[in-house]
């Protein structure tokens, strides 16, 4: 807690502890929410479709649900923590299984059907909280020193944050469970553990990266060894892998290293058109609704409205309207960090850390990806990208970050 405290954020705003409610969060999440219904609609309007309605709704929920959670006083999640994360694992549990998880896109199995609704509830969203929870409360009641005297944290960590972790994966959603591994070590961090830890954990790491580089590298040499094609014979390497991925996540890693081996109109169009997207905008963009790459459907309907929702914003708000969108969320990321150092426990410092962290993986990833600078994967764009689930979570993460804020004094 010591880093967090040395920053002196609090002096930065010059906010007085008298204050009960932080308005930077909330004024930034409300332009950031009216950008995406915008732009939703945009993205749709050739197809007459009407999901910024939906938004609209979901938006209209998520309210609720931060006002509620500012409304509690935050340690009452450490009291519940451990049930809450066995929520998780049960409903992660559940997703799994053929007549209750709803398949979509590439056959992965994601979501919890509704009635009236196939895609109501994504037990990702929820788990993510659940291991922040999980990952706050150890270390809460822990001491951490050197590696040696920590074990038995690190086990116990390993196993919460492991299990979860691997549900994820097998459905499969990459994205999501990769997600989770900076939140954590972000947390470890500011825990004072030792140093070696990390340079441990980076080696890993690397070992990871040329494990999974050279299975692709494999997995090029196998199609090509075959005359088989990387859109149609999907599946085709799997069983030659000893690593649990799917061709087309592999798909995926080749259009980023090697854009001209995969077909241009199978698993690399999405990436190049993103590209024109956001360079076709230049300083203004081509106006509101006057974005061609969606409208034509050179951006797939399927992505436009989610997962690439920036790149319809960079084409037709241009530079400016992009550093906007990243400004604002520049505000939120350094007032979440600015509360985790008024925390007034561990607990809530840990709480605020880790909502930040895990917004600046998904901003950074999102816009990372439409600009070509990592690998395409499905990580939306908080507050902007419309979906239920991930909406509702970002609400109540938030709204975690205003209790923390708000008890940071007792009244």
């Amino acid at each position: 807690m010591n880093f967090l405290r040395r920053l002196d954020l609090g002096s930065f705003f010059k906010l007085t502890t008298r204050e009960r409610f932080d308005w930077i969060t909330p004024a930034c999440v409300l332009c950031l929410s009216l950008f995406g219904v915008f732009f939703i609609y945009s993205a749709q309007l050739a197809r007459e479709e009407n999901d910024w309605i939906k938004q609209l709704v979901w938006l209209g929920l998520g309210l609720v649900v931060y006002v509620t959670t500012s409304l509690l006083d935050y340690r009452l999640w450490l009291k519940y923590a451990h049930f809450v994360y066995l929520a998780a694992i049960a409903f992660l549990l559940l997703v799994l299984i053929p007549v209750i998880g709803t398949t979509h896109g590439m056959g992965a199995r994601r979501w919890l059907g509704l009635p009236g609704l196939s895609s109501a509830f994504q037990p990702s969203e929820f788990a993510k909280i659940a291991v922040m929870f999980a990952t706050a409360s150890i270390l809460t009641g822990s001491r951490l020193g050197t590696v040696k005297d920590s074990l038995q944290v690190l086990v116990k960590l390993a196993l919460a944050v492991g299990i979860p972790m691997l549900l994820i994966i097998a459905e499969p959603d990459l994205g999501s469970a990769l997600v989770i591994a900076p939140v954590v070590f972000a947390m470890l961090f500011v825990s004072n553990l030792s140093m070696r830890f990390f340079a441990g954990a980076l080696g890993v790491f690397a070992l990871l990266v040329g494990v999974v580089a050279l299975d692709v590298w494999r997995y090029g040499n196998f199609m090509d060894a075959n005359h088989l094609n990387y859109t149609k014979d999907r599946g085709a390497y799997e069983k030659q892998s000893w690593l649990p991925l799917k061709d087309y996540q592999r798909n995926r890693v080749l259009a980023f290293a090697m854009p001209d081996k995969i077909d241009p109109m199978g698993i690399g169009w999405n990436s190049r058109q993103s590209l024109i997207s956001v360079g076709s905008g230049g300083l203004t963009g081509k106006g509101w609704t006057e974005g061609t790459q969606a409208k034509l459907g050179y951006l797939p309907p399927a992505v436009a409205h989610n997962d690439f929702i920036f790149s319809v914003i960079a084409e037709e708000k241009g530079f400016l309207g992009s550093i906007t969108v990243i400004g604002l969320f520049g505000v939120v990321l350094w007032n979440g960090l600015r509360i985790a150092g008024l925390a007034r426990d561990r607990f809530g410092a840990l709480l605020a850390l880790g909502v930040t962290v895990l917004f600046t993986v998904h901003v950074f990833v999102n816009i990372a990806m439409t600009i070509g600078l990592v690998p395409v994967k499905g990580i939306p764009l908080p507050f902007i990208s419309y979906g239920g689930t991930f909406v509702l979570s970002c609400c109540l993460l938030q709204g975690l970050v205003q209790s923390v804020y708000r008890f940071r004094r007792d009244f």
